[in-house]
């Protein structure tokens, strides 16, 4: 029988992120199953990656682990130079609430909340005296500047991820990581969304790390990396 031999990572020159040899299964019992299978990845520090890959085959669940909202069964991660595995829940909350954005699919946005509160609550966490100062003005980065006083529900679709992508930028992140940030979005809305996640990702030198299914989306990105059935399949830069 032919063994497919596997490929190396590449090293990359100054790491944010270095994921070492990570398992990670989920259920228990008979239920459980294996999600992630040796994975080992270094993400530098202002990279933009793709995470791409069929249905099942563990890209949102590694992009959970990287944020520390899934635990590993083994393995490790380390993000700026901290080893995720060493702190308990509370510090694992602290370290992401200060470190890591995360913009979701379907917005998670708090709904008895303004946009303004929204924003605001990552910094009223950490205890930040100017949270609502800090929080209108990335709300007027994102274009919202006219909607602080909106609830969720008077904004649209669009308008709403955009206060998600705000949220998840006031603590300036080291790490964004964005889970099909499109997938509730139309075409036209979505491309505006993807410029505006690009734009302020460059504008501030973070590290971003999103799961898609679109193939012109990943194809904006420095690097892609296609899982299947738990492990990386493959991995290429840009016009490599």
């Amino acid at each position: 029988m032919q063994v497919e031999a596997v490929k190396a990572i590449p090293s990359v020159r100054d790491p944010l992120v270095k994921i070492e040899a990570l398992d990670l299964s989920l259920g228990r019992d008979a239920s459980r199953v294996h999600i992630l299978k040796s994975i080992s990845l270094e993400i530098g520090r202002g990279e933009a990656i793709g995470l791409v890959g069929p249905s099942g085959s563990g890209k949102s669940t590694l992009l959970m682990t990287m944020a520390g909202l899934e635990r590993p069964d083994t393995g490790r991660i380390i993000i700026d130079g901290e080893d995720l595995s060493c702190l308990d829940e509370d510090g694992l909350a602290r370290f992401r609430g200060r470190n890591i954005g995360i913009v979701f699919q379907s917005f998670h946005l708090i709904p008895t909340m303004t946009a303004l509160e929204n924003v605001a609550v990552p910094l009223e966490l950490a205890g930040d005296d100017d949270a609502f100062d800090r929080a209108a003005a990335e709300l007027k980065a994102v274009g919202l500047g006219g909607r602080l006083s909106h609830y969720p529900a008077q904004l649209s679709g669009g308008e709403q991820q955009r206060v998600a992508l705000a949220r998840a930028l006031v603590v300036d992140p080291a790490l964004l990581i964005a889970d099909e940030p499109t997938g509730n979005l139309d075409e036209a809305t979505g491309k505006g969304i993807v410029e505006l996640l690009f734009q302020l990702k460059n504008d501030r030198g973070a590290t971003l790390v999103l799961v898609t299914h679109d193939p012109g989306l990943a194809a904006q990105c420095d690097r892609v990396i296609r899982l299947r059935s738990g492990r990386i399949e493959d991995h290429a830069a840009i016009g490599a």
